[in-house]
């Protein structure tokens, strides 16, 4: 097995202004990364990169350890991609649309188109247009026409626009189930930061094309979890006091703010120990983190 599905380094893409900025990635077999940033922040222009739809100004990307230009257009035969809402004859059914690529791509077996419209929730949509379909029906399709030819390397561009709550939960298990019975290893961008919660193993956050982090979940899920949060005016005297504590487990981030992650059913206790300890308390308050909270951080708690 290949140890990376995708790398990249310091991969960039200039348009007029930098739409990606040095990025280095990597991918491993069986993820489900997540793409994280806001509209702008450079990750379509990333996955158009992966895709072969543009080329870098600079930086290097492989595909399942290939780089040359060869190798990589081989290997983007075991991708399949859905960048954007994806492009159909307005005046064929769903089947027939599919029908048409598979032909076209070569790929046999016509039982597989009446698979994947059974998997994305299209089955029964019969002989109606692809012109008539909702937003969200596109998207189904646009899903099942990325997984024909069962690609190892899923690419997904915002996939959950347009569609209702019930369709976002069926639209993951097919990727859940993709992923765990086939390995299929998954990248998907999304700005619904809850969702991509409950689906993602591993994130990568970019604003303004730069890549600020990138991380697996377990690491995010641990600087999410609850704790006390205390402000004081001499962090590494309120540490030492900590320390005489039973069971303290702490962190110390700059401004003298420490996070606590153990007595968080007795903050009173801290008060105490802290001020009879000759530091300055200037706040303590209990708090935990969720994606959207974590990558506003990131961000220095900007939203636009």
């Amino acid at each position: 097995m290949e140890e990376f599905v995708f790398t990249s380094h310091e991969l960039t893409k200039r348009y007029r202004d930098l739409a990606v900025d040095h990025v280095s990635i990597s991918i491993r077999p069986g993820q489900i990364f997540g793409l994280v940033g806001k509209n702008g922040a450079g990750k379509t222009t990333l996955i158009r990169m992966i895709s072969g739809q543009t080329f870098p100004t600079s930086g290097d990307l492989s595909l399942f350890g290939q780089s040359s230009e060869n190798g990589l257009q081989k290997m983007r035969r075991r991708i399949g991609c859905m960048v954007e809402t994806p492009s159909f004859f307005p005046y064929l059914s769903a089947r027939d649309n599919l029908e048409f690529y598979r032909i076209q791509r070569g790929i046999p077996g016509r039982e597989n188109v009446d698979e994947l419209l059974r998997q994305v929730g299209l089955a029964d949509t019969g002989k109606k247009k692809f012109k008539n379909f909702s937003l969200g029906m596109k998207q189904r399709l646009g899903l099942a026409l990325a997984l024909l030819g069962h690609p190892d390397f899923l690419v997904l561009d915002e996939p959950i626009n347009g569609l209702d709550p019930m369709g976002i939960v069926e639209f993951r298990d097919v990727l859940l189930q993709m992923n765990r019975e086939h390995g299929t290893t998954i990248l998907i961008s999304s700005h619904i930061l809850s969702e991509l919660a409950n689906l993602a193993t591993d994130f990568a956050f970019m604003d303004q094309g730069r890549l600020l982090e990138q991380a697996s979940a377990a690491q995010i899920h641990e600087k999410c979890r609850s704790c006390l949060e205390i402000r004081v005016d001499n962090a590494p005297q309120a540490a030492t006091l900590l320390d005489t504590l039973d069971a303290s487990e702490y962190e110390v981030l700059p401004g003298n703010v420490i996070r606590l992650y153990s007595h968080l059913e007795d903050p009173q206790t801290i008060s105490r120990l802290l001020v009879n300890g000759g530091v300055a308390l200037l706040s303590i308050d209990t708090r935990s983190s969720n994606l959207e909270e974590y990558f506003l951080n990131l961000m220095g708690g900007k939203t636009e």
